[in-house]
């Protein structure tokens, strides 16, 4: 009888302890905004988790509205360079390279955020495909060179930040032949038809969320 009281007493103190784990782990998740149970939607490293950062300066694109992107404008690739000059968590240059291109270039001023998209590119085990910018979009637009061939934009102001950010890269030359630029924003927010050297090719809208894209 004692050595089962002992054994119960014992069962419940670890209880305890695996019990303040789980609230520290929770907490600290809160604390920092991280969100688990996002994914790779397919591609080479479809299905491996993804961490995203929920916050005042980044937004993460659900695994549905991510998948739904990819189908509008792939869904597969051969080749190719990307820009995601607002990452957030890196989710969408990752699925990119997961679905085929190359390799990618992640541009992130949020120091969180930088700390979780780090995180998401060694999950790839591939992080020689991967480079990690942490500086703001403008100063970004100065430093990167050569053609891309796919770039994401999802801006905090979406519609003025978007058609500054497209003038930049065409003044720059950053556009390649068969470019196109995935702009993500608010449903409400209306782009123009054409920006620069580019027009629109597809629109959607996803819930709360609309996609358009540009091409040549």
């Amino acid at each position: 009888m004692f050595g089962l009281k002992k054994s119960v007493i014992l069962t419940k103190i670890s209880c305890r302890k695996s019990n303040r784990k789980v609230r520290f782990s929770f907490s600290f998740c809160l604390l920092f905004g991280i969100i688990n149970g996002m994914k790779i939607v397919s591609g080479i490293y479809g299905g491996r988790p993804l961490k995203t950062l929920e916050g005042k300066t980044t937004r993460p694109t659900s695994d549905k509205v991510r998948g739904a992107i990819f189908n509008m404008i792939g869904p597969y690739f051969e080749g190719g360079r990307v820009l995601d000059l607002y990452a957030g968590s890196g989710g969408l240059s990752i699925e990119a390279v997961s679905r085929g291109m190359s390799s990618a270039v992640l541009v992130e001023r949020d120091r969180k955020a930088q700390a979780v998209v780090a995180e998401n590119i060694q999950m790839t085990k591939e992080v020689g495909k991967f480079q990690l910018l942490k500086i703001d979009a403008e100063r970004a637009l100065e430093q990167v060179s050569g053609e891309f061939d796919l770039i994401f934009l999802d801006p905090p102001y979406a519609k003025e930040q978007i058609v500054a950010d497209i003038e930049k890269m065409a003044e720059r030359e950053l556009f390649a032949e068969n470019v196109m630029v995935v702009c993500e924003t608010d449903k409400s927010v209306e782009l123009p038809e054409e920006i620069a050297c580019l027009g629109i090719w597809k629109e959607k809208i996803y819930g709360i969320s609309k996609v358009t894209v540009y091409v040549r």
